[in-house]
């Protein structure tokens, strides 16, 4: 289960240092962050996948960025902190984290647990490969959720106007197949092609924009120059 990026939140670099070393023992990518300022604006600029979150910290304290977290990002969070009583618990869990340890901890113990959110999140959610799951779409590291009509990339949401929604949706149910601009538009928009290549170049670079790494570079849509677009594992 490694190639997961961990942001680990604390103003405590001796605490930092300690967890690094065990997660990076365990293959996994670390960042740092000494306040809630920092780990906010890491969620940001990089694609993290589980947050280790200190409780007390200056400026903005685990808490408040806990709840700012929750408003953008549906990744696994565990609350770290020197407190013990019931109430900060709750608390923590309530605004949004999804799992609690207490300092003094045992790193071999916080590896575990890091590991059982990544496999709860990232691997059980996701579909079987000898099963088939009508309502869950998974192409490299997008998924479509098409009953909550949500997708994600490295398991955080991305957001979609309605169009970019079902071009996705229509390239990544039909994986392989190659798909001419006046299928798209007549698939999509339900109205015969007037003309209309403009319309789905400029739809698909905006959700090229949201779902590549480098759009300049697709490697989730492929173009195939004459033909039209298509998606392959």
């Amino acid at each position: 289960m490694n190639g997961y990026n961990i942001l680990v939140v604390d103003d405590e670099p001796e605490i930092t240092e300690l967890i690094e070393i065990y997660l990076k023992n365990e293959d996994y990518t670390v960042y740092k962050a000494t306040n809630g300022q920092e780990c906010i604006a890491l969620l940001q600029a990089t694609i993290i996948q589980l947050v280790i979150l200190d409780i007390m910290m200056p400026g903005m304290d685990g808490m408040e960025a806990c709840r700012q977290i929750r408003e953008t990002w549906n990744i696994p969070i565990i609350m770290l902190s020197a407190k013990s009583q019931d109430m900060d618990k709750i608390m923590g869990l309530t605004i949004g984290a999804d799992d609690y340890i207490t300092k003094p901890f045992n790193p071999i113990e916080l590896t575990a647990r890091v590991r059982s959110q990544l496999r709860r999140c990232f691997l059980l959610n996701q579909p079987n490969s000898g099963e088939q799951n009508a309502n869950v779409i998974a192409v490299k590291d997008i998924v479509i959720f098409k009953d909550k009509h949500v997708v994600t990339k490295n398991g955080i949401e991305i957001s979609l106007t309605p169009k970019e929604y079902d071009i996705l949706l229509l390239l990544a149910s039909n994986v392989g197949k190659v798909f001419s601009a006046e299928e798209i538009f007549f698939r999509v928009w339900q109205e015969k092609y007037f003309d209309s290549h403009n319309t789905v170049m400029v739809h698909m670079w905006r959700l090229r924009e949201k779902i590549e790494d480098d759009p300049k570079n697709p490697r989730m849509i492929e173009t195939i120059w004459g033909v039209g677009y298509k998606i392959e594992e």
